[in-house]
């Protein structure tokens, strides 16, 4: 048996976590060889994760099942699937939720739960086990907080887009009021003299 237990602190607010949390696509988008399969009409999903230990590499396939509770942003994650050569089958669960953290005004997300081996290779991957969960939980923590700054960044770089090329167009805007100012005022210049003539 491989327990779970992480705590990950994110510098944005808990919607905005729980918004990436709460949807499967985000998640496998922050694990590194992990992919997305087909969903089932019972809202089960189908997933993949390639885990190196040592100098092995293992394909995981599963069927994942997720269930959520908005008003409290927890879910509990269930999955059983065995790897690509069914030498080795598992079962996973875990309860995670997302709270707010006020010591630093982000969220923290708490996770925990147990992976189930059976099978040739369970000794193996039980014994690089917690070298795998912590590198993997250090990569998912990095990409997660990457992706809830996401829209942060992006409206700090539109703004500041749009700032940077006001202070572009200003020169430019400068010199075609000058050059208008001046060719109104000599046409006026013209029509004076012809008039006077």
């Amino acid at each position: 048996m491989i327990p779970i237990a992480e705590e990950i602190t994110v510098p944005s607010p808990p919607k905005r976590v729980w918004e990436i949390v709460s949807d499967p696509a985000a998640v496998v988008s922050c694990i590194r060889g992990a992919e997305l399969g087909r969903a089932h009409d019972d809202g089960s999903f189908d997933g993949s994760l390639v885990v190196g230990f040592g100098g092995i590499r293992v394909r995981f396939s599963a069927r994942v099942a997720l269930e959520l509770d908005e008003s409290e942003r927890s879910g509990r994650l269930t999955a059983r699937g065995r790897d690509g050569q069914g030498a080795t089958r598992f079962t996973s669960t875990a309860v995670f939720q997302v709270v707010e953290d006020p010591a630093t005004g982000g969220s923290r997300v708490t996770t925990h739960g147990e992976v189930r081996l059976s099978g040739k290779l369970a000794p193996l991957i039980e014994s690089g086990a917690g070298a795998v969960v912590t590198r993997m939980a250090r990569d998912f923590s990095a990409e997660l907080i990457e992706r809830c700054a996401e829209p942060e960044k992006t409206s700090t770089g539109f703004a500041q887009a749009r700032v940077d090329v006001r202070s572009a167009r200003r020169p430019l805007l400068l010199r075609i009021k000058t050059w208008w100012s001046r060719l109104l005022s000599g046409k006026g210049a013209a029509r004076d003299s012809t008039t006077a003539q």
